[in-house]
């Protein structure tokens, strides 16, 4: 063979081997491309699953924090209301305490008054010896409706009265100049048993806490509908 017969099969030799590799380079280039766009979806979606599930996390603590906060405004809007509710409630408590205060004015009914108020702790005590307490401003018409007390309770009871002694050296606490309730006594007696033990306290103040108490859920009906 000669030179040149030679020389153009290793031309044509080289050709093909030269276009096996450019083929398979092409190849590999496609697969390459191929599999980083696989692998940029793969990391795509990855990255795509943890922004939603970040965005699902915030999404319920934004959420729980709205529901937190409205509960805080419902129950603080509670709390405002019960506490409206209860100042109207003093407020009526208080503007009975002080017309309270002007019953012993009227001479005629609070000697009346003084007499029940005796004739009811005589009948709740049963016992045969008390002692009676009363404010010093009182102590004249206590004396005079003190008989006539005792009179009801035996014509009601139907037995002798018990021996009731006034006391006149301790007094109930007698309404100071402003006529602040709470701190003094607006009228009314106290009876206990001779050794203390046993106690009746009918004094207006004691009658109108027992007495608001009972009526207290009729009030907040018709205030409040509650």
């Amino acid at each position: 063979m000669e030179d040149n017969d030679v020389s153009r099969q290793l031309q044509q030799m080289m050709a093909f081997i030269k276009q096996e590799a450019d083929e398979k380079a092409h190849e590999v280039s496609i697969s390459s491309e191929e599999e980083s766009d696989v692998l940029k979806q793969e990391i795509f979606e990855v990255e795509q699953q943890k922004i939603k599930q970040e965005y699902d996390r915030k999404e319920k603590q934004v959420d729980t924090r709205k529901k937190i906060e409205y509960s805080m405004q419902l129950n603080n809007s509670r709390l405002r209301v019960l506490q409206a509710q209860d100042d109207l409630v003093q407020d009526i408590k208080k503007a009975a305490q002080v017309q309270m205060y002007t019953l012993s004015a009227d001479h005629t009914t609070y000697k009346h008054l003084i007499r029940d108020l005796i004739v009811q702790g005589l009948i709740k005590l049963k016992e045969p010896h008390l002692v009676l307490k009363c404010r010093h401003a009182d102590l004249k018409l206590v004396k005079s409706v003190l008989q006539l007390a005792k009179d009801r309770f035996a014509a009601k009871m139907k037995d002798h009265p018990p021996d009731v002694v006034i006391d006149e050296e301790t007094f109930l606490p007698a309404a100071d100049e402003l006529n602040t309730p709470g701190r003094t006594c607006a009228g009314g007696v106290i009876l206990t048993s001779r050794d203390g033990r046993v106690i009746c306290d009918n004094t207006l103040d004691s009658r109108l806490e027992v007495t608001f108490k009972q009526i207290l859920p009729e009030i907040r009906r018709r205030f409040f509908g509650t």
